[in-house]
Order: C-alpha cells, then structure tokens, then sequence
C-alpha cells in the first residue's frame, strides 16, 4: 500500500502559517511589552551588543520583537574622554516573564560579558536596562519603572524613537516629545553597523 502525506506532523508547514502563528505569539500566554535598552563601550561592541539580543532571544518566556539602528554615543555622566564611547540600541520584547524575573535575566546575560559593577557609570562591556514594562510604573528600590533616568537620556529615546515612533514613556509622556526637548547632541546614527533579531 502505498503511503500517502496526509498526515500533518510530516509535512512542511508553510511560511505564512509560520509567520501567522508567530504573529499571535501563541506560544506565550498574555504576553507584555518591554522596552530594553543595551550598551557596551569595551571589547568588541557590536559583536556583544548581538550576543546579548541572541542570548534574550534563547531565553524562555521572551521573544526579542523588533531592535533598533546602531548609535554611537558619548559616555552619560562621567568626564569628557574619560572613558570609550558607547555602541546602543533598543530592543521591543515581548514576554510572559514578570519584571523582577526580566530584571535576573538582564543582569545574567550582563554577567555572561563579564559585566562587572564596581563604580556608577563606570566603562562595562555590557549594560541591558530595563526602559519600561508595559504601563507599569512603580518605585521598587531593585526596579524602578519606567526606568528613572529614560528621558533625559537621548541615547535610549533616539533608538526607541526610531522601532516604535508611537512610543510612549509611562508618565512622561511620548518618547518623540522627550527626545525633541532633548536633541541629539553627542548621539550619532552609525548606519554602518546593524544587528539582526535572533533566529
């Protein structure tokens, strides 16, 4: 007898329902956005900023959505030329995992760099904040959100302004208003890098 293909768990699936089911995000369970903002101004930049999207995107629970163009920027509060400019960008999630458990696997894939905290605002080879968890806001000392400092830094708002131009800032108001009011001195497009969402 001859065998016949009708059986669903042997045939290719096509790419529009592939992408119809990625679309729904069926396999997470009412999930949020999250806004992630990376940094990392030692090493191989661009090569950590990646591995950092490629290592969110493996973990369970989040899905990396849309990441933003490459910025370099001046180092935030610290002297002038006292430290190597940053490479930027801002990732969209979304996810399924509480902000506290957002934050731990933030802080795991910093330290999978070789993150090392010693002094505020000092050079890291990588830094990946949490800007913003859905509309939440609130004054947890271990995660304060929306982030504190996101609008008065133009190195996060020109990448979000840039993935989402319809962003809004729980509590300050939208991201293009923000960055308006800040400009984008010492934040400079480098359209000769890219990163690429993980596969």
């Amino acid at each position: 007898m001859k065998a016949t293909h009708s059986d669903p768990t042997v045939q290719p699936v096509p790419a529009s329902v592939v992408a119809t089911v990625d679309a729904a995000d069926v396999t997470l369970s009412n999930p949020r956005w999250a806004v992630l903002a990376l940094g990392a101004n030692l090493g191989n930049r661009l090569e950590t900023l990646q591995g950092a999207l490629d290592a969110l995107g493996d973990t369970p629970g989040l899905r990396v959505k849309a990441v933003s163009p490459v910025y370099e920027t001046e180092p935030w509060g610290v002297a002038p030329d006292s430290q190597p400019s940053y490479l930027n960008a801002v990732a969209l999630v979304k996810t399924t995992l509480p902000p506290s458990s957002l934050l731990e696997r933030a802080q795991a894939v910093e330290e999978a760099f070789h993150r090392v905290r010693e002094e505020r605002w000092g050079a890291r080879t990588l830094d990946v904040d949490i800007i913003a968890y859905a509309d939440v806001v609130s004054e947890d000392p271990v995660l304060t959100l929306p982030h504190p400092r996101a609008h008065e830094r133009a190195f996060v708002l020109a990448p979000w302004h840039d993935v989402d131009p319809e962003a809004q800032l729980p509590g300050r108001g939208t991201v293009a208003a923000l960055l308006d009011a800040l400009g984008r001195e010492g934040v400079t497009p480098r359209v000769d890098l890219e990163l690429r969402l993980p596969e």
